[in-house]
């Protein structure tokens, strides 16, 4: 039988999540042992770029009408697309403005060339074509790849956390930085599978995984409100990693 072909790539991002595939180190041989990996920049000079994937593999969020139409190109490739990590899934840091004057912005950056820039707000990638998994985070969670190609080789799809990071924090047993030190913590609304990591070392959370499913972003704004905390930085917290995460009404 012979092994499903895969492609990783990247659009606008860090890298981070493709070099945390990278750095699964002893797992790596036995991933490549199990897939044939046709398509990967960042790994390899040698890629064939035009060949359909079983498996495409993207992160990074859509800012420009190149990103899309590279998306597009991809999608076309794959049999199955998977959103890898928090800018593909929700958008991420780049999606902070993308509410904000696209024209004025590029001239407050760029000065008189803005304009020419091939620049469009930010969008993760289910805003552009259809995404059949995703795996959030910023970056990704080494366990959650492996998982996934695992899964995805036995016809399945992976299972992740439903709930939030305040869960994991409490299976810790850490004391509430919200309710017992008043800090400004997203933990209650943010997706869970970091084990906690800031909070753990008393560090709140800042929302990177994006939100958990069932969310309820108004309840948090109404608690975090009677704490004292202003709207508008509430608002601007919220919205850092997934603009979906903010409440209606305070998102831009």
């Amino acid at each position: 039988m012979s092994k499903p072909t895969v492609g990783i790539f990247g659009l606008t991002g860090c890298a981070g999540d493709q070099l945390v595939i990278l750095n699964c180190e002893d797992q790596l041989l036995d991933v490549v042992a199990l897939i044939d990996i046709r398509d990967f920049l960042m790994a390899s000079s040698e890629n064939d770029a035009g060949c359909p994937l079983d498996i495409a593999l993207v992160e990074g969020a859509v800012v420009s009408n190149h990103d899309a139409a590279r998306l597009q190109a991809i999608r076309q490739r794959a049999k199955t697309l998977v959103a890898l990590g928090t800018c593909a899934v929700w958008g991420g840091v780049a999606a902070m403005d993308r509410g904000a004057d696209r024209p004025k912005l590029l001239e407050e950056v760029y000065g008189e060339i803005g304009p020419g820039y091939d620049s469009i707000p930010a969008q993760a990638l289910h805003e552009v074509v259809k995404v059949d998994l995703n795996i959030t985070g910023c970056p990704i969670e080494k366990e959650h790849f492996l998982a996934a190609i695992a899964n995805l080789l036995n016809g399945d799809a992976p299972i992740y956390p439903e709930y939030p990071v305040c869960t994991e924090c409490r299976m810790l047993e850490n004391n509430c930085l919200l309710i017992e030190r008043g800090e400004l913590c997203c933990g209650p609304i943010t997706a869970a599978g970091c084990q906690a990591r800031c909070p753990n070392l008393r560090v709140p959370c800042v929302g990177c995984r994006g939100p958990v499913g069932d969310a309820n972003p108004s309840s948090l704004l109404a608690m975090l409100q009677e704490k004292g905390f202003d709207r508008q930085r509430i608002a601007n917290r919220l919205r850092t990693f997934a603009p979906e995460a903010a409440p209606e009404g305070v998102a831009q």
